[in-house]
């Protein structure tokens, strides 16, 4: 998609020696937090323990994690311990069954972010491996919950399961409680606006396009972390330079034209953008194209970090018949943006959460 009624000096740098139509962006972003990160068992001190931990992939840090990691962070301190994540990366089913895989919500640096603001004291992250894989659950709970970090309590969701082929489940946790004295907090589904929060959830949403229904179960709004990519020349055809994010190997939301919010380095613009193939244009092929409302001039490179948050979606892909048909729906995509926008500064919100 391409948009046509004003022109932005967006000057794209290229000073690196890759193209950005070859680079595939993974979300990376400043992967900084505020709580220790241990990257294998080795980085764990052997003091840690005792402590209270929550398990768990936690791809998109939705409000049910939101809402089991709180709980042990608050165990923790009321009984003078510390709290702790454990999580995995690559994602178990990306390495197990990669075909199959779904598409992550959130890459390891932004989800290392959230799940520092959940208020747990640390992070782990367990490389997710062969060897990981064949580990029994009672070997895992013998030797990493138990052995090195002293586990007093465990809080999970009722789905959860662990151990070579996934055979074991909350039942054995308990039995393996009672064994090693460590209680297990079992957390009910987080309901949102009567929908059953969970990450499989969230994907559907974002999927369909769905931003709305996504950010209430997110507890926050949808957006991708990625940089910049020349586009093929339609938004100059047009006389409007769009921003294009580089290919992106995450989730993104379902073909069609949103609402969204672009953020390049610090600073941040109210937006369009196109998600889809842009069937009106033949031979394009898929891209995310951006038109920034209340630019500036920015300088961007292919490494410039870009965020951009998915508000509300306004409509599905369509072919039009012309380009001058196009311009004319595009000048109803960003009148309707505005007044979104609009409508949010007067009410000191973002009106897609009601």
């Amino acid at each position: 998609m391409a948009y046509d009624g004003l022109s932005f000096p967006i000057k794209l740098d290229r000073r690196t020696t890759r193209t950005a139509r070859n680079t595939v962006s993974i979300g990376t972003i400043d992967s900084s937090t505020t709580v220790p990160v241990y990257r294998s068992l080795e980085e764990v001190p052997r003091d840690f323990g005792p402590c209270i931990a929550a398990i768990g992939n936690f791809d998109g840090v939705h409000r049910g994690h939101q809402q089991i990691l709180a709980a042990a962070a608050a165990e923790a301190k009321q009984r003078g311990m510390r709290s702790i994540a454990i999580t995995f990366n690559p994602h178990p089913a990306q390495f197990l069954y990669p075909k199959e895989a779904p598409k992550l919500l959130t890459f390891l640096p932004e989800r290392l972010r959230l799940l520092a603001k959940t208020g747990v004291d640390a992070i782990l992250v367990l490389p997710f491996d062969e060897a990981l894989s064949r580990v029994s659950a009672e070997d895992f709970v013998r030797n990493v919950l138990i052995g090195l970090l002293k586990v007093r309590g465990i809080h999970e969701g009722g789905n959860f399961r662990f151990g070579h082929g996934a055979k074991a489940g909350i039942a054995e946790l308990r039995v393996f409680g009672e064994e090693f004295g460590f209680a297990v907090h079992v957390h009910a589904p987080v309901r949102v606006h009567g929908l059953e929060v969970s990450s499989s959830a969230v994907r559907s949403h974002v999927a369909e396009g769905d931003v709305r229904r996504a950010r209430w179960m997110l507890g926050r709004v949808f957006g991708v972390h990625s940089h910049p990519a020349k586009g093929r020349g339609v938004g100059t055809k047009l006389l409007v330079p769009t921003v294009n994010l580089a290919p992106y190997e995450g989730l993104l939301p379902g073909f069609g034209v949103y609402v969204t919010r672009l953020t390049i380095d610090d600073q941040c613009f109210e937006a369009v953008t196109d998600v889809g193939n842009r069937p009106t244009f033949e031979g394009v092929g898929f891209g995310v194209e951006t038109h920034i409302l209340n630019f500036t001039p920015v300088e961007l490179t292919d490494e410039t970090p870009l965020r951009l948050d998915f508000l509300l979606r306004l409509r599905g892909e369509m072919q039009w018949p012309s380009t001058e048909v196009l311009k004319a729906q595009i000048f109803k995509d960003v009148a309707r943006a505005k007044r979104y926008f609009q409508i949010a500064s007067l009410r000191q919100g973002d009106p897609s959460l009601r």
